[in-house]
C-alpha cells in the first residue's frame, strides 16, 4: 500500500501543506509516522478522504435535476470568449479548470458571464489515466 507525504497529499487534494497539517491535527485526516519518523498518510485513507471531500462544498446539490452524467463540477465562470457562432467558457471548480466549447446562443440563453455560478457536466466515452 503506498503512503504519501504531507506535500504529496496536498498536491493531490489541491490544497496547501499547511491545510493538510491542520486537517490531521484536527482529526479529519489520519496520519502515522513512517520508518524515518516523518508524518505519512496511507493511500487508502487518502483516497477515502478525497472521496468524502469531493462530496463537500463543490458537490452538486441533491435537489439537482436527474441526469445520467456522473461527473459534475460546481464552479464559477472565469472567462467567456464569444465569436459569431461559438463560444469558449472557462470554469474554475475547486482546483479544477474546465473549458467548454458551446454555441453563442447557449451563452446568451443561459446568461453566462464571468462570476456566474454554474455546474459543468462531463461525459466522455474515453477516459485516460496516467501514473504520475
Amino acid at each position: 500500500m503506498p503512503s504519501y507525504s504531507i506535500g504529496q497529499a496536498a498536491r493531490l487534494l489541491g490544497v496547501s501543506s499547511e491545510t493538510v497539517r491542520r486537517w490531521a491535527d484536527g482529526g479529519r485526516l489520519r496520519m502515522d509516522r513512517d520508518g524515518s519518523g516523518n508524518r505519512a498518510i496511507d493511500g487508502a485513507g487518502l483516497a477515502r478522504f478525497a472521496r468524502e471531500r469531493g462530496a463537500g462544498p463543490h458537490a452538486v446539490p441533491e435537489d439537482d435535476v436527474p441526469t445520467s452524467v456522473r461527473n459534475s463540477f460546481v464552479g464559477i465562470v472565469t472567462a467567456v470568449r464569444v465569436d459569431d457562432v461559438a463560444a469558449q467558457v472557462e470554469v474554475q471548480a475547486g482546483p479544477h479548470r474546465l473549458v467548454s466549447l458551446v454555441t453563442r446562443e447557449a451563452v446568451e440563453e443561459l446568461g453566462l458571464g464571468v462570476g456566474v455560478t454554474v455546474t459543468a457536466r462531463v461525459k466522455s466515452t474515453n477516459v485516460h489515466i496516467d501514473l504520475t
